[in-house]
């Protein structure tokens, strides 16, 4: 028997409608999240969408400014911008890498550090930007990859500006030179200032004065697709070149320097003594600063780096000799400043000085002696007793108190970095630094530039032009004027005077410079074939410092003993002595004695500057 089910017509219905209601009500809920999402879309965050979605569209890029250039006094260019030839691939399109590689290496040089840097950017860039990968094409390798450009597609050769020096390392330690950012440069740098920026200065003129030469960076928005590509500039926009620099060095005066220091390893400062002007900087040897614009090859650089000559070091600036005699001047205007001694008074010199009660014997560079000597015969003949006496009288604190003010024993703070201090010893210097107390056997030795004293041959300069001006004290400097863009002459900067040196009574200063131009202009100066036939009158001072100490009866034989250890050369001078316009150091490293080998050298720098005048 079959059973009929009675449908519930009311329940179906009851269920029908509720389902309905229900399925209205989600759709009732959905539109309004979907008109409340419009709303907050199109009206609440309207400027913050249309903003994203004009990046998307628009993307601003940096447009790196012209570095400026820089000049010597008279206008010679030292550091310019040369269009340069780099090889770029564009890895989207050049297809197989690696096989393009080995096939460009046949067409032109790609090194192992070419294939080093490229490969580090390959992974940092997008596959359809340039990669660079040789800089610095020469014109024949520009012609043999033209000739071939069609074997490689994604391959080009793409024009730049990039730093070039003229004069290579005639200048360099001046100068300085630019390379490429690191990471530790970043670290410091202002990444929105430097943005498309990739070269910054390390050392020199190019790293003291990088804000002034880097210019300004411009910003243009460009319109570019989905993937990133640029499809055309939105607006125009140029940045701010820097500026062009104008140094006091003269590059026909530096280069003349440098030739006259030969192969001797050392220094040359020349200072115009009016105003601090650096007109030669020269340490010796030097490097080519063009090697380090797009980064040297690790071999060279350990080639420079191990040298036994060390070029990399800047010596004018950072080096630290004994002075030597040439300090003895300084020592002997304190003497008469203090009245300690007058120029009259004679000391009779045997070849030795001893301390009361102590039979230590301190030799003269004369064994024989020199007899009575007053302070100009003790300048001219160098005569160290004299100076050992007039030390002692002295005492040390007297001694580092007046030379501290020619600028001796800290730095004379030239507008380039890494100066050293030097050092002008004292008591206190020695319990600090010791832990010992002072000898007097120690102011002996100080009187004539040795023991604890080290002078850079940038102070000695400046120093010697202090002497020549009476007392007048500028701080040295590099830079003479800056031009900004667009503008057609350059501004002078103004040189900056230091505090005097105090005098007491102006003759003093005329004994000890009469003393010096008896040096190279009278019958027994130590110097007197160097100043024969001068055009000029100049006062000059040799010196002869030790690299190592000799016994009391020890000889100091040249021939006998190592290169390494021989005596520094050295000398310093200003003329013309009436109105002195150059003071000038020479250091020539293990050179020997200061009348053969540096005051010859300073000769022929006075001559090129003062007769070429």
């Amino acid at each position: 028997m079959r059973h009929l089910t009675i449908k519930d017509h009311l329940f179906e219905s009851q269920l029908f409608l509720g389902r309905t209601v229900a399925a209205v009500a989600l759709v009732v809920v959905m539109i309004a999240v979907l008109v409340s999402r419009l709303i907050y879309l199109q009206i609440i965050s309207h400027e913050h969408y249309i903003t994203r979605s004009e990046d998307n569209r628009v993307k601003v890029v940096p447009l790196p400014p012209t570095r400026g250039l820089i000049y010597d006094r008279n206008g010679v260019l030292l550091a310019e911008n040369l269009p340069a030839y780099s090889l770029e691939v564009i890895p989207e399109q050049a297809g197989d890498i690696e096989e393009t590689i080995a096939k460009l290496r046949k067409v032109v040089e790609i090194r192992d550090a070419d294939l080093e840097r490229f490969r580090k950017q390959f992974h940092q860039k997008r596959r359809f930007e340039g990669i660079p990968l040789r800089f610095r094409l020469s014109d024949e390798e520009v012609a043999r990859f033209a000739i071939n450009r069609h074997r490689f597609p994604g391959v080009d050769i793409v024009a730049r500006l990039a730093r070039h020096y003229p004069l290579g390392e005639t200048l360099v330690h001046a100068v300085g030179y630019v390379g490429r950012i690191s990471e530790r440069d970043l670290a410091g740098l202002d990444e929105r200032a430097y943005s498309g920026t990739t070269h910054i200065g390390k050392i020199g003129v190019e790293k003291s004065y990088e804000k002034a030469l880097h210019g300004e960076v411009a910003f243009q928005p460009v319109e570019i697709n989905a993937q990133g590509r640029t499809l055309r500039a939105l607006e125009r926009a140029a940045p701010v070149p820097g500026d062009d620099l104008y140094l006091t060095v003269d590059a026909s005066l530096q280069k003349a320097a440098a030739d006259a220091l030969g192969d001797y390893r050392g220094s040359i400062v020349a200072i115009d003594p009016n105003n601090g002007d650096v007109l030669a900087f020269v340490s010796n040897p030097g490097y080519d600063p063009n090697l380090f614009v797009n980064g040297i090859e690790p071999r060279a650089y350990n080639v420079l780096r191990k040298s036994k000559s060390r070029p990399l070091f800047n010596r004018a600036l950072r080096g630290q000799y004994p002075p030597g005699s040439t300090l003895k001047p300084f020592v002997g205007l304190a003497g008469l400043e203090y009245g300690v001694l007058t120029a009259s008074h004679k000391v009779f010199c045997p070849g030795y000085f001893s301390l009361p009660g102590d039979e230590r014997r301190y030799r003269d560079w004369k064994r024989s002696g020199h007899g009575p000597v007053d302070l100009e015969m003790a300048l001219a003949q160098s005569c160290d007793v004299y100076f050992y006496e007039l030390a002692l009288h002295l005492g040390i604190e007297r001694i580092h108190s007046y030379l501290a003010q020619f600028g001796f024993g800290e730095r004379s703070g030239i507008d380039i970095g890494g100066e050293t201090t030097g050092l002008l010893p004292s008591k206190e210097w020695k319990r600090r630094a010791r832990k010992l107390p002072w000898f007097p056997g120690e102011t002996l030795i100080t009187g004539i530039g040795q023991g604890f004293t080290l002078t850079s041959p940038l102070q000695l300069a400046a120093a010697t032009g202090v002497l020549g001006t009476y007392g007048k004290r500028f701080q040295p400097r590099i830079v003479r004027a800056l031009r900004h863009a667009g503008q057609g002459a350059p501004q002078s900067l103004q040189p900056k005077e230091l505090a005097p040196v105090p005098i007491s009574d102006r003759e003093h200063w005329d004994d000890v410079i009469s003393g010096m131009v008896h040096v190279v202009h009278g019958p027994r100066g130590t110097a007197r074939r160097v100043g024969a036939g001068a055009k000029y009158r100049f006062a000059g001072k040799t010196g002869t410092a030790q690299v190592f100490g000799l016994g009391e009866e020890e000889e100091y034989e040249a021939d006998k003993i190592a290169a390494h250890l021989r005596d520094h050369s050295l000398f310093i001078a200003f003329g013309p002595v009436e109105t002195p316009r150059i003071a000038v150091a020479v250091i020539a490293e293990n050179g020997g004695s200061g009348s053969h080998v540096a005051a010859p050298i300073a000769r022929k720098v006075l001559d090129h500057y003062l007769v070429k005048e």
